[in-house]
């Protein structure tokens, strides 16, 4: 497996360079923003570990910068352990997980093996279940010939809903897989949102409900 990391302290740099490789990774060391993003568009990474905090570029610049030219490498972040916004914006942007410094060595290898599992999960842009499709670049939810594009977080519970489908979620699930661990909105969000959602089942005319079960949450279900 093929990472890139870069961190602009040596010291720390070296450090982990050489747990990584210990573990049999190989590594491509950077110091900067520019050289991180210069190098993760001309090579093939399996993972990418990102400072935030560089010179020339950070890497919340580096990461928004590979998402939006299309950039599907899993990348994780290091982020300052109270710079809380951060975190939140980077998982915003499209980072896959954020690790708070300083940390334990065991601890990152963990993130980075969590990362690279994920990775290799593939999953289709367009989700479906029954007639329903669901497009993850577009964010368009679609029946036959009709179809309505989703705001951000409608899109973002229907998404997780489709990646577990049969699965129940419980209503704290949704609420920290779509708002974040350190979210100030209330649980009864989830329900208004989830309302919204199926009346936009209803009007598109699917053949797919959001079931829910008392005390145990919330599931996708083909109404046959």
């Amino acid at each position: 497996m093929k990472l890139l990391y870069a961190e602009d302290e040596r010291s720390l740099s070296e450090a982990v360079v050489d747990v990584l490789e210990y573990h049999k990774y190989t590594v491509d060391a950077v110091y900067d923003g520019q050289d991180a993003l210069d190098y993760a568009q001309t090579e093939a990474y399996d993972g990418i570990i990102l400072d935030i905090m560089m010179p020339r570029l950070s890497g919340l610049e580096v990461l928004q910068r590979l998402r939006r030219a299309g950039s599907r490498t899993p990348i994780l972040l290091l982020t300052a352990k109270t710079e809380i916004e951060d975190r939140i914006q980077g998982l915003d942007l499209g980072a896959d997980d954020y690790l708070p410094k300083p940390f334990a060595m065991g601890e990152l290898l963990a993130r980075v093996r969590a990362m690279l599992r994920r990775r290799e999960d593939f999953t289709p842009d367009v989700l479906s279940l029954g007639n329903l499709t669901l497009n993850r670049q577009s964010y368009e939810l679609r029946v036959g010939d009709s179809g309505m594009v989703l705001p951000k977080l409608e899109f973002q519970i229907m998404e997780l809903l489709m990646l577990n489908k049969g699965i129940y979620l419980s209503t704290e699930d949704i609420l920290v897989k779509v708002w974040g661990y350190d979210t100030e909105a209330e649980i009864g969000i989830v329900w208004v949102y989830l309302s919204y959602l199926r009346k936009k089942l209803a009007s598109l005319g699917a053949d797919v409900v959001v079931k829910a079960k008392r005390n145990i949450g919330y599931t996708l279900e083909q109404v046959v």
